[in-house]
């Protein structure tokens, strides 16, 4: 079983898709900012064990909050969940960090598996 001390900061816009990452993921301390915005002092502030961002956010990409983060902390691994999985957003995605991209609608197992792989 998990330790709640293991950190996720999830940035989704959709409320919907937190309150079921919430559900998903009981085991895991889950810290959710909806946009570029408010995920930057989050950022800024302190190191997560994994970061899960949308590609999509009403104020602009998850791939310029991959590139900060990936500068900040080289090593935490970064999953993309987004609904648009066109090969240039995931390649731009893979030449920012990303550990991870997955198109949504993702399998909860699947969602869950890489999770565990990548901070158990």
């Amino acid at each position: 079983m998990t330790s709640k001390t293991k950190r996720i900061l999830c940035v989704e816009d959709d409320r919907d898709t937190c309150e079921v990452l919430g559900f998903l993921l009981p085991d895991y301390d889950i810290t959710f900012a909806h946009s570029i915005e408010d995920s930057s002092p989050l950022v800024e502030n302190q190191p997560y064990d994994l970061y899960m961002l949308d590609n999509w956010l009403p104020d602009g990409s998850g791939i310029q909050l991959c590139e900060k983060i990936r500068a900040l902390y080289p090593d935490k691994p970064i999953i993309f969940t987004s609904a648009i999985g066109l090969k240039d957003d995931i390649a731009r995605a893979f030449e920012k960090g990303a550990t991870r991209y997955l198109v949504k609608p993702v399998e909860p197992d699947k969602l869950i598996e890489v999770i565990k792989e990548l901070v158990d």
